[in-house]
């Protein structure tokens, strides 16, 4: 079973404090939004333990930062889950209904008859860009944009029923994962601002990669029985077994070789953080900035392997939503095809 499968990351650090009072926030949220319809659908979702995956994720966060980790967290899961089904093998329906959320995060207004994950993005967004800096909410709606815009492609995938070769399968699955901005998150998070010429720094834009890819790939080993039942082809064991032709325990034992490369690689990097902040002349608070969202990176892949080891997403799923089918209780995205083309050109 994939999910006995362990890796060579770092422990995760200690949640804070907080936690049942943003877990119980977190829940009336999404009762509130209607990403959750019913007592059935609020003891699944709860079940995923969000507040946890954040708290662990990101151990920056305090208070409202963590409740907007959470939430965010919370919108992630139950927006991926309306693509199983019929909506997920329909590339050209699932056009339509990702771009209004697309014109979302390039600044448009919610319609006013939004549904249920429509309207939580649009709270997320507006949250997360509330006082932030411009760099990074004109970085952060390209990455939304890449991250919605991305579901297309993943829903190709399953009407082709084979999966890709390695490059066209890191190029949707790193942006259907969305990690670009739960990292980006954690800088929002850990209140700092990246210095641009230490974020576009080859080792810094490495161990970005590096991060979002180990989070990935380890989420496909834990996920990969649900995503198989489902027709998901976008997953690194299933893309070993069928370009390389491996057995499944071949392609399991290769991907963890693959993630514990990456681990080693991330750390070799960050040895060399220090001296890189010294030729580009940064200033203590600066450096001071760098240092966090190296933290930030680490974090989050440590934090959200330890959070899949222990959620009940994947391994009470059989139990709670057929193999094969839908894996969600309620459908709370509207599909309906829009009826105007977008203002907004991408």
């Amino acid at each position: 079973m994939p999910q006995d499968v362990d890796f060579d990351l770092p422990p995760a650090t200690r949640p804070g404090p907080g936690l049942d009072e943003t877990r119980r926030r977190n829940l009336n949220w999404v009762r509130g939004l209607g990403l959750v319809t019913d007592d059935r659908s609020a003891a699944w979702y709860a079940s995923w333990d969000m507040t946890r995956l954040a708290a662990l994720g990101f151990p920056h966060a305090r208070g409202r930062a963590l409740d907007l980790c959470a939430d965010a967290m919370g919108f992630f899961f139950v927006f991926d889950d309306q693509f199983d089904g019929p909506l997920g093998r329909d590339p050209a329906l699932v056009v339509q209904v990702c771009r209004r959320l697309i014109d979302i995060a390039h600044g448009a207004a919610p319609p006013a008859d939004a549904d249920a994950c429509t309207a939580a993005f649009a709270d997320v967004r507006a949250r997360g860009i509330q006082g932030a800096d411009p760099a990074w909410t004109a970085r952060t709606a390209h990455e939304w944009e890449y991250y919605f815009a991305a579901h297309a492609h993943e829903a190709i995938g399953r009407l082709r029923g084979t999966p890709a070769d390695m490059e066209t399968y890191l190029l949707v699955r790193r942006s259907i994962a969305g990690t670009d901005l739960p990292l980006s998150l954690g800088e929002r998070a850990a209140g700092i601002t990246v210095p641009a010429a230490a974020f576009h720094a080859p080792e810094l834009r490495i161990m970005r990669r590096t991060a979002i890819d180990v989070t990935l790939m380890c989420n496909d080993v834990y996920s990969l029985e649900k995503e198989e039942a489902r027709g998901d082809v976008d997953n690194l064991v299933l893309v070993l077994e069928h370009t390389r032709r491996l057995t499944r325990a071949e392609a399991v034992a290769a991907a963890v070789r693959r993630v514990n490369r990456n681990v080693r690689r991330f750390a070799e990097l960050a040895g060399r953080v220090t001296a890189l902040c010294g030729r580009l002349g940064l200033r203590p608070h600066e450096r001071a900035a760098v240092d966090t969202y190296v933290e930030i990176m680490a974090a989050w892949m440590s934090g959200y392997h330890a959070w899949q080891t222990e959620t009940l997403r994947y391994r009470a799923a059989p139990r709670i939503v057929p193999a094969s089918g839908p894996g969600h209780l309620a459908q709370v995205l509207r599909t309906r095809p829009l009826d105007a083309p977008s203002p907004h050109a991408g």
